[in-house]
């Protein structure tokens, strides 16, 4: 996609994110400045195994103020593919490789005022190695029926958009 040509003036930037005022030149002479901020993006992996069980984990968010269920996912590092990412971040968070891949999906999921792309993945055919959480993960890894963990989308007890989105997109994949 092609965005409109923006002056930026750059408020902060982070390890992960960087905010911005950009100065937007519109179709039909409107110019606005908008909060704008830019992403690496990130890999969101649905494992499902032989039995249709999705691993999920229950992670602490600080922003929203505790636990949360979500699909294991993690942002794209410098040079990494999305799916390099997609393969570090089920090891790392859950514990799992996979021999097989397919993709899902790519999403925004604020592009209202971030530029963030997450892509999706299904991965199969899953062994099970050791975890490697960072020290500022707080994380636990469950295995659940693809079956509950939509009945827990639709009863509000997953809120992750990444993770409904995912979830979904599996499942109808996955369907007989």
């Amino acid at each position: 996609m092609n965005r409109p040509r923006a002056k930026r003036t750059d408020i902060y930037q982070g390890r992960l994110i960087s905010l911005g005022l950009e100065t937007v030149d519109l179709p039909g002479d409107l110019e606005l400045e908008l909060e704008i901020v830019r992403h690496p993006g990130g890999a969101v992996i649905v494992a499902v195994n032989a039995d249709k069980d999705v691993c999920l984990i229950r992670q602490y968010r600080y922003a929203v103020g505790g636990n949360i269920w979500e699909l294991p996912a993690g942002t794209i590092d410098f040079e990494e593919t999305p799916l390099q990412t997609a393969k570090r971040e089920l090891e790392e968070e859950a514990g799992v490789r996979a021999k097989r891949w397919r993709d899902l999906a790519t999403l925004w999921p604020s592009p209202g005022y971030c530029d963030e792309t997450l892509y999706l993945y299904l991965a199969q055919e899953l062994d099970i190695t050791n975890v490697k959480h960072n020290s500022d993960e707080l994380i636990e890894v469950h295995w659940l029926p693809l079956e509950t963990a939509l009945v827990m989308v639709h009863k509000n007890e997953i809120r992750d958009a990444k993770t409904v989105a995912g979830l979904f997109h599996t499942n109808r994949l996955l369907a007989p």
